[in-house]
């Protein structure tokens, strides 16, 4: 069953069989563009959802010294912080043969000021192969949380802007995140969650207007759904 305003629903029965198919699907991916253009670029999201597809991502034998890889978001937190997902990232994606990829670190680069950060993922070859989302219980993607003060310049998808800094109200530390106008300059748009209660949120997500939406209703960028039970 396909979502309203999606072009794909892949289901698995288990997450590991998603997290290898997901891992392959990707280096499918980065691979076809080193090979198109001797580049590659992937924009990855934090949390326990893509821990384990990470893991096979990084053992995939593509060229990683032509692969960029980021964040979707990161917290304001120091990159050791168990909170931080460069963290998540440095110890199940850039790993194996993953470890010769280029990071941009959107913490660090952030150090100098915003501008310096979107400087970066400007020089990243654009547009993304790939950007990874996943989703959280409340509909938010990204850094996109529902009753941010600047969510709607966030969901513009008009920003000139392809990173902004922003304040949760209902989760901790200050983020920086790409905007939704930063997610659509990709090829491919990929929603990866697990579990029937986010597979509900998700079918809810337009009704009940969450932030998720906007990857929903764009038409701009080729978007899929990954999920499975759990």
């Amino acid at each position: 069953m396909a979502a309203a305003g999606m072009s794909e629903w892949h289901e698995f029965v288990d997450t590991a069989r998603l997290d290898r198919a997901l891992a392959q699907h990707l280096a499918d991916r980065l691979a076809a563009d080193i090979a198109a253009r001797g580049e590659a670029s992937l924009a990855v999201s934090g949390g326990a959802t893509p821990t384990g597809m990470f893991r096979q991502l990084s053992a995939c034998g593509i060229d990683w010294e032509h692969v960029w890889l980021t964040l979707v978001d990161e917290r304001r937190v120091a990159t050791d912080n168990p909170d931080s997902n460069e963290r998540l990232l440095r110890e199940n994606l850039l790993q194996n043969r993953a470890a010769r990829a280029r990071f941009v670190s959107m913490e660090k680069t952030a150090a100098h000021g915003l501008e310096s950060l979107e400087k970066a993922i400007e020089a990243m070859p654009q547009p993304f192969s790939a950007v990874v989302l996943g989703m959280g219980g409340d509909g938010h993607t990204a850094s996109w949380f529902p009753g941010a003060a600047n969510l709607a310049a966030l969901l513009d998808p008009q920003n000139m802007a392809s990173v902004a800094a922003t304040e949760p109200l209902t989760a901790p530390h200050r983020r920086l995140t790409l905007t939704l106008a930063g997610v659509l300059r990709s090829r491919e748009i990929i929603i990866h969650i697990a579990g029937e209660t986010k597979k509900s949120v998700l079918e809810n997500a337009e009704s009940q207007d969450y932030p998720v939406a906007a990857i929903l209703r764009q038409n701009k960028t080729p978007a899929s759904i990954w999920w499975a039970p759990g």
